[in-house]
């Protein structure tokens, strides 16, 4: 009952210290770089679900487990993609924006993506998936929390300038915890699955980063945009795949499903700093 509170009050601080970071100049900027924030978008809802489909049918993994991944998948960026792309030498104001404008798509895009990965990877087992109930739940804890962050930084600027950074850490924190608890919650069932689904979770993750510069390259963007659609393929905003996985599972607190997304929140910071130099060096190619 506590996760089952805690957990979505948890990712609704999460999104609402991202929507106090934003601008309604984060949103109108699709209009001054559309191609960049095209190829983004739909390296976002498009190619990750691809790559992930993909790799699942090089590893053998429990169709609950397989089911997670796709779900981590279909989730947009991570909040802390902002920070990580700066640090890379990637366009900051691009990774914003697509932060913004997937996060807010995704109360679209993941219900109706859910229901299909569940008849693929579940079949006759699938719990039962009520799309509009799914899509009403990610409005109240996402886009909602973003738009309030975003009213709030226009109406109250220097509030939320002060309490900016205060909710930053918090939300850092309260990621962390998120993920910890979903790994603890289900160590039996990850400690059974991990020697498949990590090297899963790396691949993916490795993939994304690389397809990420490559789209850059190929269709003619800069190399800081290169940098920052990788940025943004790579960390995923694992924190809403667990609490999607609870919505799923009501009233098991953090099931089976969640665990690929704790995964995916741990590895891909493990992965990702180390090779944020290199990404830098690329950016300035």
């Amino acid at each position: 009952m506590i996760v089952d509170i805690a957990l979505p009050i948890s990712l609704a601080i999460i999104m609402y210290s991202l929507g106090v970071g934003l601008t309604v100049g984060d949103f109108t900027r699709v209009l001054r770089m559309p191609k960049a924030v095209l190829i983004g978008g739909l390296g976002q809802l498009l190619v990750i679900p691809l790559v992930a489909f993909l790799l699942l049918h090089l590893f053998d993994l429990p169709p609950a487990m397989a089911f997670g991944v796709m779900l981590v998948a279909f989730c947009p960026g991570g909040v802390t993609s902002n920070i990580l792309t700066k640090l890379a030498g990637g366009t900051v104001a691009l990774s914003i924006t697509l932060t913004a404008i997937v996060s807010l798509l995704s109360v679209l895009t993941v219900p109706v993506f859910l229901g299909w990965a569940g008849a693929y990877f579940l079949g006759d087992s699938v719990p039962p998936l009520d799309v509009s109930s799914i899509a009403v739940s990610m409005f109240a804890i996402t886009a909602a929390p973003v738009v309030l962050g975003l009213l709030t930084r226009h109406f109250a600027r220097g509030f939320a300038q002060r309490i900016e950074r205060g909710l930053s850490i918090t939300s850092a924190v309260l990621f962390v915890v998120i993920v910890l608890g979903a790994i603890a919650e289900n160590w039996t069932t990850l400690s059974e699955n991990l020697g498949v689904l990590g090297p899963l979770i790396v691949m993916m993750i490795v993939s994304l980063l690389v397809l990420g510069v490559l789209m850059g390259r190929m269709l003619s963007l800069t190399a800081p945009d290169g940098v920052c659609i990788s940025i943004e393929m790579g960390v995923q905003n694992a924190a809403l795949g667990i609490a999607v996985s609870s919505l799923i599972a009501s009233g098991e607190g953090i099931p089976e499903i969640g665990i690929p997304a704790a995964v995916y929140g741990l590895l891909m910071y493990v992965i990702t700093l180390p090779v944020l130099p290199l990404l830098r060096r690329l950016s300035k190619a």
